[in-house]
């Protein structure tokens, strides 16, 4: 069985990393730039995985997994950058989901 990981010590590894072998983050802006194209390569796989759209050849070998894991570390590198500490930032995300809509999609017949 593989070993669990945290969202803090993901975190903390990306860091690792970035000291270690990145020489340093690129800047908060490069950052975002570089999220928005690692969410546009997920996104087109996607669009060929589920959607209408069929794959190019040199496109066959992407991995949607490894597309994911990419958008996940860039969103930790802006994390670790900005000081947030997305365990906490997730928890009171879903708590405020949960109390804006607790209701409102059980209520929701195009759900059903």
């Amino acid at each position: 069985m593989k070993e669990q990981l945290t969202i803090r010590e993901a975190q903390d590894q990306v860091d690792q990393w970035i000291k270690t072998y990145g020489v340093r983050y690129f800047s908060e802006l490069t950052n975002m730039t570089i999220l928005t194209e690692e969410v546009g390569e997920l996104a087109r796989i996607m669009a060929r995985t589920y959607g209408d759209q069929s794959f190019k050849k040199e496109e066959l070998s992407k991995n949607l997994g490894d597309e994911m894991a990419d958008v996940l570390w860039v969103l930790m590198c802006l994390a670790n950058q900005t000081g947030i500490d997305l365990t906490e930032a997730f928890r009171k995300n879903i708590e405020k989901k949960t109390e804006r809509d607790k209701q409102r999609h059980i209520s929701n017949k195009k759900l059903y």
